[in-house]
């Protein structure tokens, strides 16, 4: 038969966990996957007038003439999954990952291939178990077409496909959990507590926001520097940017007593400024203020805001604090407008976010050489990229480099100091990296991502309960940062596994693969921590997952790669080795 061409909206599913559900009840398995073909897939797939191209042990390949019958079948299969899976335990469930793309397949003797078939089963592979991710197409032509929510996850790298795919995860109500849905209500610390919402941009060009969102971040950041205060970092509260909030759901659902929010409109070389602090337990105002100001004086400004919202919570302590901000601003409004930027794409965690960052950190160097933020962002950009090409020697050295310099120029900047310490901790000197990292809370407690990472060579030295308290203080402070909760529980895994507690291990490890699967170290550990308890069908399914994700992961790309050292290091070599890493 003749191969023909034709555009198709592809959908790709799999079970989650198949192989260890196999290993548990093959028995069972196979028959409750069988019931949903029947009860669910086959007659979903009919119905949105789809067609079912060929079927594996535990997923299957679908066809669609239309990208929203494709999205609408997939959505309401994992409903109709979600709702069977209510009464049975965890595992147990039957729980599928979805990827949908559209592109042109060949189609020979009923079958399809060619990249769009490639990409959906690689967009299948990032879902999360009962998730739907889709490409930067399928999230366009579906857009308002269906009540869903489409979160950017970024380019991503996928595995023999040679450009960056852009990435939407599916949010909708129907089959995310109850706790992903109506999360409790954080209590509220035992100090004053404040998150600063986006301002909104009143300047009617959408280029300003970058203006507006870099006066939050440096709020934030000089409320952070105070100890006796509690404050949410930038991520969790910007994913409010946009929206219409109720004040005191914001408090319930931060864990805080106070709100400040407010409002920008620049203007040639003036710039106006409203805030306002609310009581958020009782929905009241504390204080509300406006500046007009010259484009210059914006830096004082900030700190004028910083030391009134201050002045309002706790006028006695207040009173006794130095509140102006000693970080070096930089010589110039543009760099410091390319940093806020380089921010907001380092929050996407994706090769491409980061690609961005980096731009924009070289930018900002290139206007102002002396700013030490970017240099040390710079750093922090170029160690974080080896998460996705693995090369560390190639971009180690100028990491370093701009990480001196950081420290060089503004030896009072927390970010220099988590940048310092990286360095260290890529160098396997761990003693120094939890002395640079507790130098880097010591500026600014409230720091979350510091809190993250100080758990690693806390878990080195054995300190197994401090390391999980401040990767847990790490999430508390940024409930909604996918960066914070990437690094905290990848923490959490590293840390049991250093205290050999494997079972322990594999959750956090777990848990933090399905949130976020394309991070990679969490595999090394939940792939060791399973071969040492001797699960051999749950390391295999584990070693696996992280070839497709990285196919010259090796024993030896192991050895020469990872910051490990003594005992960690030869239990987790020795879990890979009996996982079946292959050794080149």
């Amino acid at each position: 038969m003749t191969a023909t061409r034709r555009l198709a909206a592809i959908l790709a599913a799999d079970v989650a966990g198949y192989s260890r559900l196999i290993g548990a009840d093959e028995e069972g398995t196979l028959n409750r996957l069988r019931l949903v073909r029947t009860d669910v897939l086959d007659p979903k797939i009919s119905e949105h007038r789809g067609r079912i191209v060929k079927t594996t042990g535990d997923g299957l390949l679908g066809e669609f003439s239309s990208v929203v019958d494709a999205l609408r079948c997939a959505t309401e299969i994992q409903n109709a999954a979600a709702k069977g899976n209510a009464e049975i335990a965890a595992e147990k469930r039957i729980e599928f990952r979805i990827g949908i793309n559209v592109g042109d397949v060949v189609v020979e003797n009923g079958d399809i291939f060619g990249d769009g078939v490639n990409i959906a089963a690689r967009l299948e592979g990032l879902a999360e178990p009962g998730g739907i991710c889709v490409s930067a197409r399928v999230q366009e032509d579906a857009a308002g077409k269906l009540d869903l929510t489409f979160e950017d996850m970024g380019e991503q790298a996928l595995k023999n496909i040679a450009r960056p795919v852009r990435v939407y995860r599916v949010r909708d109500s129907a089959f995310e959990s109850p706790s992903t849905l109506t999360p409790s209500p954080l209590p509220v610390p035992d100090k004053p507590s404040v998150a600063v919402l986006p301002f909104q941009n009143m300047s009617g060009d959408s280029e300003q926001d970058y203006f507006a969102d870099g006066i939050v971040e440096e709020i934030i950041t000089a409320l952070s520097r105070i100890r006796w205060l509690f404050v949410i970092a930038r991520n969790s509260t910007f994913t409010y940017k946009g929206r219409s909030v109720d004040v005191k759901q914001v408090g319930r659902e931060l864990g805080v007593r106070y709100v400040l929010e407010g409002s920008v409109r620049k203007g040639g070389q003036r710039v106006r400024i409203t805030t306002q602090l609310i009581d958020a337990t009782i929905g009241s105002h504390v204080w509300a203020e406006r500046y007009d100001r010259a484009l210059a004086d914006i830096f004082a400004v900030q700190d004028e805001i910083t030391e009134r919202v201050v002045g309002a919570i706790e006028p006695e302590l207040y009173a006794a604090e130095h509140l102006r901000s000693q970080r070096k601003p930089p010589e110039s409004l543009d760099a410091w407008e390319c940093v806020i930027r380089a921010l907001s794409c380092i929050a996407q965690s994706s090769l491409a976010g980061y690609n961005e960052a980096e731009a924009l950190c070289r930018r900002a160097i290139t206007i102002s050489p002396n700013y030490g933020q970017a240099h040390s962002l710079l750093s922090w950009v170029l160690l974080r990229r080896t998460d996705w090409s693995g090369d560390v020697a190639s971009f180690f050295a100028e990491a370093q480099e701009e990480a001196r310099a950081a420290l060089t120029i503004d030896e009072r900047d927390p970010w220099a100091h988590l940048t310092h310490g990286l360095v260290l901790y890529r160098q396997t000197r761990h003693g120094e990296t939890e002395r640079a990292f507790r130098r880097a809370l010591e500026l600014n407690p409230n720091f979350a991502l510091a809190h993250a990472v100080l758990g690693l060579p806390l878990a080195y030295r054995g300190a197994h309960q401090d390391a999980i308290e401040s990767a847990e203080r790490a999430m508390r402070l940024s409930p909604n940062d996918p960066l914070i909760d990437r690094q905290a529980t990848h923490t959490m895994a590293f840390a049991e596994f250093a205290a050999a507690r494997y079972p322990e291990c594999i959750t956090w490890a777990r848990k933090t693969i399905e949130r976020h699967p394309g991070h990679l170290p969490p595999y090394h550990a939940l792939i060791a921590a399973t071969a040492l308890l001797g699960d051999a069908v749950a390391a295999a399914e584990a070693m696996n997952a992280l070839l497709r994700l990285r196919p010259d992961f090796s024993m030896t790309w192991a050895g020469k790669n990872m910051p490990l050292t003594g005992n960690i290091r030869e239990r987790l070599l020795d879990g890979l080795r009996k996982a079946g890493v292959p050794e080149t």
